[in-house]
């Protein structure tokens, strides 16, 4: 196959001239950028997985009839208001962008007091979320505690 055309002749003229390294950074650098997006899609659905397992374990702990929800996203927000004494459509203020968003926060805030307590746990472990760059450390490792830790007592009350 020849390359008549001048974009043809300048890609070879340019791989000629000490263009291959240039292509050949481009490629490492592209193979970099999908490794970390990879590892970054990995570490984030293991993420998912560990939430909606502990969400699912309370659900079942709690008796809850349609635990099953926990691996569904906004679902889950649902299950977590029902589980703490809210009727389930106030899940559908996350339609409103930030009027709606903020008061359905602070619901699921006092929703998850309810539910830490009736595990036995002090409610105002939920208010970890609010702490800035640990709050959600916190809250994946109280998560963990809550799901699969039975307290006979309460802590710190």
């Amino acid at each position: 196959m020849v390359c008549e055309s001048e974009v043809c002749q300048e890609i070879i003229s340019k791989l000629v001239s000490g263009g291959v390294s240039e292509a050949m950074a481009g490629t490492v650098m592209g193979v970099l950028i999908g490794v970390g997006i990879m590892v970054a899609l990995i570490i984030m659905a293991m993420f998912y997985v560990y939430n909606a397992l502990a969400w699912y374990t309370i659900g079942k702990k709690l008796k809850y009839k349609y635990s099953w929800l926990a691996w569904i996203p906004i679902a889950k927000w649902a299950m977590v208001l029902q589980m703490g004494g809210f009727h389930w459509a106030w899940v559908f203020l996350f339609l409103i962008p930030l009027l709606g968003w903020i008061p359905l926060f602070v619901l699921l805030i006092i929703a998850t007091w309810k539910i830490y307590d009736k595990r036995k746990y002090p409610g105002w472990f939920s208010l970890a979320i609010l702490i800035p760059e640990l709050g959600g450390l916190l809250y994946i490792i109280i998560i963990g505690f809550v799901a699969w830790k039975d307290r006979n007592k309460m802590l710190f009350s």
